[in-house]
């Protein structure tokens, strides 16, 4: 039996995720743990493990791939703490594989997480975004299921209140306060006038699903909270962003009817999320996209 044992001076931080350790209080403590963590569950689970993914798409988690002691092929994944992701683990064993990636092994404490590897594991990004827009829509039906009894999934109004805060300490930022204080209060009603609330996975891009062989398609990455449905194609549509400088409300609407949605409420959460960043992160296009959806 082959074990990777992980020497620290040789251990590979992706940069992006160094970069996003070094933007929250408890990452960089987190980050110099790293290399321990690893080295724990890598001998616990008896992994041999490769380098690290270094990609744009890996900022918050180690993510590596593994074999384990029989030869089955797996991915390690320790994420790292922050309040958006908080509950990954447990939205994937509330999933179990419908349509998300297999858990395999699972430490809550560590948030480590030993999973199904998809082969060849191309994400979404490689197809064309109006056929993205189909598999997203149809994989979104499938995630959208009502919480359980007792639901350890927290609500949607509980990430919008800590990215409000987030906003309101940053004023100096802002682009223009009469949208972003209209984007805010949305915040607030968008969630209480919901029509239905389901778990939904957040964070549902291009990026976040990957060509497989037990599916087609397979999601990584969720981050469950408790919310409206209509919430869930925001993130979609802001990785779509060249159709949604061109024509925000006809790709608005078109998602939303994939989706069967009420294109209105997408319309006000995508604003709301575009006109409530402190600062501008969806590639130069927030702004733009919050004045051409303030109707």
């Amino acid at each position: 039996m082959t074990i990777t044992i992980l020497k620290a001076s040789s251990f590979s931080i992706p940069a992006g995720l160094a970069a996003s350790c070094a933007e929250l209080p408890v990452g960089a403590g987190w980050l110099a743990r790293l290399p321990s963590l690893v080295r724990d569950v890598a001998e616990r689970w008896s992994l041999t493990l490769s380098d690290p993914f270094d990609s744009g798409d890996v900022s918050c988690s180690w993510v590596a791939r593994a074999v384990r002691a029989g030869g089955t092929p797996a991915v390690l994944k320790l994420g790292m703490p922050h309040m958006e992701g908080e509950d990954e683990l447990l939205g994937l064993r509330f999933w179990n594989g419908d349509p998300t990636v297999q858990l395999i092994e699972s430490d809550e404490t560590l948030n480590a997480m030993l999973l199904e590897r998809c082969d060849p594991g191309t994400t979404l990004r490689s197809s064309p975004e109006v056929e993205q827009d189909i598999v997203i829509a149809g994989l979104l039906q499938r995630l959208w299921r009502d919480p359980p009894p007792k639901s350890p999934f927290r609500p949607l109004a509980m990430m919008l209140a800590h990215w409000s805060d987030e906003t309101r300490a940053a004023p100096e930022q802002w682009s223009d306060a009469g949208l972003v204080n209209e984007a805010l209060q949305l915040f607030v009603d968008l969630p209480a006038t919901a029509p239905r609330n389901v778990v939904l996975a957040t964070d549902l891009h291009a990026g976040n699903v990957l060509r497989a062989q037990r599916e087609p398609w397979l999601v990584i990455d969720p981050k469950p909270f408790v919310g409206d449905p209509a919430y869930d194609a925001t993130q979609h549509l802001f990785n779509c962003r060249e159709r949604m400088r061109e024509d925000p409300l006809g790709t608005i609407r078109r998602v939303a009817d994939l989706l069967g949605v009420d294109h209105e409420r997408v319309r006000l959460w995508t604003f709301a999320r575009a006109a409530s960043e402190p600062k501008d992160v969806w590639g130069g296009q927030a702004s733009a996209i919050a004045r051409a959806l303030a109707l």
